[in-house]
């Protein structure tokens, strides 16, 4: 059975083979051409598999040019399955050219649920997942890397980030450098595989912990980074100073103190502490 003419959206495993569909073994076998960002590793998992889909090179420096030609092939009724090396393609992966390119042309693009390094590291990171910001590779440049890192100080969001084994250390120490000591960072490498770590401790210790051992930074990396949360000085600004004197005008301190916390988020114990500090 043959798969109706669209492009198809395939994750694979990020490590265990297992961790496939069968949807998306289905979709690889029955499709009539394969897209991957590199057929040499590709074929590994179709030959563990036994599927013998014709593969096509489609990468980062030929993607523009290529995605002409694919867009062609499913315009003339023909079903490609898109993947990358490991996991979601587009994450971080080549795809979005091709994406982009059938839906201008009107042609159906599924995507297959599946695996995602970003969100299984997350998962069991113990950082808050309510609301996380995915912000791929820093940069490779120290001063680009720096400004990067200094444009998301005071972001309250869990932030995630993919890393190379030759660049980490010098993340980290970046991180040291723009969050300062504290901040709690997770490093999780090689997910899925025999030696699967995930490792959480303050920044200026993560730092010392990578160095001490070379392998620590080996493998495929996810750095995760605790969001910004204000002190308590931090926490009351003029807005709220303002809402707890109006307040106190009218009602004990401690009353006061409790309806700011609740219209402005902050902490009612900051804030009693300050009006105490103050004679309010």
């Amino acid at each position: 059975m043959s798969q109706a003419a669209a492009l198809y959206i395939v994750p694979t495993p990020i490590g265990n083979l297992n961790d496939i569909s069968q949807r998306a073994l289905d979709t690889l076998q029955q499709v009539d051409l394969i897209a991957c960002e590199d057929t040499r590793h590709t074929a590994k998992l179709l030959s563990h598999y036994q599927i013998s889909t014709p593969t096509w090179a489609l990468h980062d420096h030929n993607e523009q040019y290529k995605s002409e030609q694919l867009v062609t092939r499913l315009q003339g009724g023909q079903s490609v399955a898109l993947v990358s090396d490991a996991g979601t393609p587009l994450i971080s992966d080549p795809g979005y050219h091709l994406v982009n390119s059938c839906r201008d042309a009107g042609v159906q693009v599924i995507a297959l649920p599946g695996p995602c390094a970003a969100v299984t590291a997350l998962s069991a990171a113990g950082l808050p997942t309510d609301r996380f910001a995915f912000e791929g590779f820093l940069p490779a440049k120290e001063k680009a890397r720096l400004d990067k890192i200094e444009s998301l100080k005071d972001e309250p969001r869990t932030l995630v980030f993919y890393e190379s084994p030759r660049r980490l250390l010098d993340s980290v120490a970046a991180l040291v450098a723009v969050l300062g000591d504290q901040r709690r960072l997770v490093v999780a490498r090689e997910l899925t595989k025999t030696f699967e770590t995930i490792h959480s401790l303050p920044a200026a210790e993560m730092l010392v912990w990578l160095q001490q051992d070379s392998n620590r930074s080996r493998g495929e990396i996810v750095l995760m980074v605790a969001g910004y949360r204000p002190d308590s000085e931090d926490e009351l600004s003029a807005e709220v100073l303002r809402t707890l004197a109006l307040l106190r005008g009218e009602l004990p301190l401690k009353k006061a103190a409790a309806l700011t916390a609740e219209i402005h988020g902050v902490k009612k114990n900051a804030l009693y502490k300050y009006g105490l500090e103050n004679g309010l």
